[in-house]
């Protein structure tokens, strides 16, 4: 696993070296994906999970709980709305310099959402979020869009950290058009004897960086707390994508020369936490 430390000058320019840019780049290339360290304010990741932990109740106590393949896996939502929305979680300028450096100019994202894994969880079956964009290929495309993971919490195996296959973004098996993202039993066993998953560990404030296509599952929480992440996009600029729905009066907080958020601002109250509708979920 390729993780970015960040050099004093690199933070008091606001820009990645070319050798920790060229780094973060080959790792996105051949694993698929790239932890940079410690890049988020940890007081903005601290107002941030009080929020979103205390959400976490109201979520569960809905009729239709938005439950992803298993159960205790849940598609949350961060609060967009001030004093919640800031620029290095939404626009993080070295995130975007990994991204764009794959994925060129014109960049947007067209996600804030997130997952939450639950005490007690289930295990998800192992899926790409969105696999290859055609079927049959012999070799894979180049990418199209980056999952920016960003745990609001210390993440690593105690609490269920995120079960990543390395090097599965450049599998053509699993594509968008068979209409189903699960990873068939056999060409997990056959890749688990070249290369086996792993559970980053990731501590909050750090993000964490991978293909779409990548192989990933949530598995199961053996502590007693939740574990909520939160997830953006960056796609390439003829990628399609939805709007976000935030206040209208934060729109200073989206504006960056590299990266188009698409977002429609809306007068009013947001019903964030109830919005997502389960999901595939395995019985």
């Amino acid at each position: 696993m390729t993780e970015i430390e960040l050099s004093n000058e690199e933070r008091q320019n606001g820009l990645l070296s070319a050798d920790n840019l060229g780094r973060a780049r080959t790792a996105l290339l051949t694993d698929g994906f790239v932890v940079l360290l410690d890049v988020v304010d940890t007081q903005h990741i601290a107002k941030l999970r009080g929020k979103m932990l205390d959400d976490v109740a109201v979520i569960l106590a809905r009729n239709n709980v938005p439950t992803q393949f298993a159960k205790g896996n849940i598609q949350q939502d961060p609060p967009p709305l001030a004093p919640y929305l800031f620029r290095d979680v939404l626009v993080n300028d070295y995130v975007i310099q990994v991204t764009k450096s794959v994925l060129g100019s014109g960049l947007h994202n067209s996600f804030y959402s997130g997952n939450t894994n639950l005490p007690g969880s289930q295990p998800q079956p192992v899926h790409a979020d969105y696999g290859q964009l055609w079927p049959n290929l012999e070799v894979a495309h180049p990418a199209f869009s980056y999952v920016v993971n960003l745990p609001v919490v210390d993440m690593d195996v105690h609490n269920g950290s995120t079960e990543i296959w390395p090097g599965t973004h450049t599998d053509p098996s699993v594509y968008w058009q068979s209409g189903d993202i699960k990873v068939a039993p056999d060409l997990l066993e056959m890749r688990r004897k070249d290369v086996p998953p792993l559970q980053p560990k990731v501590r909050a404030g750090s993000v964490l960086i991978r293909d779409m296509r990548l192989w990933h599952r949530g598995v199961s929480n053996p502590s007693d707390q939740p574990r909520p992440m939160i997830a953006m996009i960056h796609n390439v600029a003829w990628f399609p994508g939805a709007e976000l729905e935030m206040p209208v009066g934060t729109e200073s907080v989206f504006q960056h020369g590299d990266l188009t958020t698409r977002v429609r601002y809306v007068q009013g109250d947001i019903d964030y936490l109830r919005r997502h509708e389960a999901y595939d979920v395995q019985k």
